[in-house]
């Protein structure tokens, strides 16, 4: 059955169309994170960092961009016991932070939402990564079960826990949107590859128009950007695209 996309909706995260794209600064550390950055100027006001990043200046950087008035989404995907959950987000919650990324089981949801209880950073679970498949569910001992009913079961819950938003792939965000406990939630997706692009690592892709029509609020892109000859010129490209 066809589902029909949803129609245009502002960022949740500001009036500003440009928020919908998070530019994945998937670069080796902060130095070069600020240079791409400089690079994007103007035509990026949301960045994404990561793991990767996170031992050379990736907290640094973040702090910069948030003093040059960008928004910042941490992307650590924490997972512990809940006590190291909510004294983890706290501290983070401090930096004045845009969005978190923690694993979408509830008990670390719910710590983490009280850790960041006050403050204005959002709290997204990760349901299952674009990077994986059903191979990989099942070579990780996850119950059987359709990939797309597993990502939506574990959003509900996430939600459930207090949880602002989800990670998910653009091929389950249509289903995501039309639960009743996404009302009010976000829909961020990674694994966003223009039309053309090399896919990479990733195996649920979309593109840009095709994720934010089915309900996603911000797409995450990062090798499509900064690998271009021009990335603010791509970025623009792709902010183009968008409903």
């Amino acid at each position: 059955m066809s589902v029909a996309p949803f129609p245009a909706r502002r960022s949740a995260t500001g009036a500003d169309p440009r928020d919908r794209l998070i530019v994945a600064l998937d670069v080796p550390d902060g130095a070069s994170a600020m240079q791409l950055a400089a690079r994007l100027g103007e035509s990026v006001t949301f960045y994404k960092i990561g793991l990767g990043m996170l031992t050379t200046g990736g907290l640094a950087a973040a702090m910069e961009l948030k003093d040059q008035g960008k928004k910042v989404f941490l992307d650590m995907k924490l997972f512990d016991i809940p006590a190291t959950i909510e004294h983890a987000v706290r501290r983070l919650a401090a930096f004045d932070l845009d969005f978190l990324t923690v694993h979408g089981d509830p008990s670390v949801v719910q710590a983490a939402a009280a850790g960041a209880a006050g403050t204005g950073m959002k709290i997204l679970a990760v349901t299952v990564l674009t990077s994986s498949d059903r191979g990989d569910l099942d070579a990780a001992l996850i119950r059987a079960g359709e990939l797309s009913e597993l990502v939506a079961e574990r959003a509900a819950r996430a939600w459930e826990a207090g949880a602002d938003g989800v990670i998910a792939s653009a091929q389950e965000a249509a289903a995501l949107r039309a639960l009743p406990q996404s009302a009010g939630r976000l829909i961020v997706t990674p694994g966003i590859r223009p039309a053309g692009a090399a896919v990479d690592d990733q195996k649920r892709i979309s593109t840009p128009g095709a994720a934010v029509g089915a309900g996603a609020d911000h797409i995450v892109v990062g090798r499509p950007v900064w690998q271009a000859d021009d990335p603010a010129a791509a970025a623009r490209a792709i902010q183009a695209e968008l409903p």
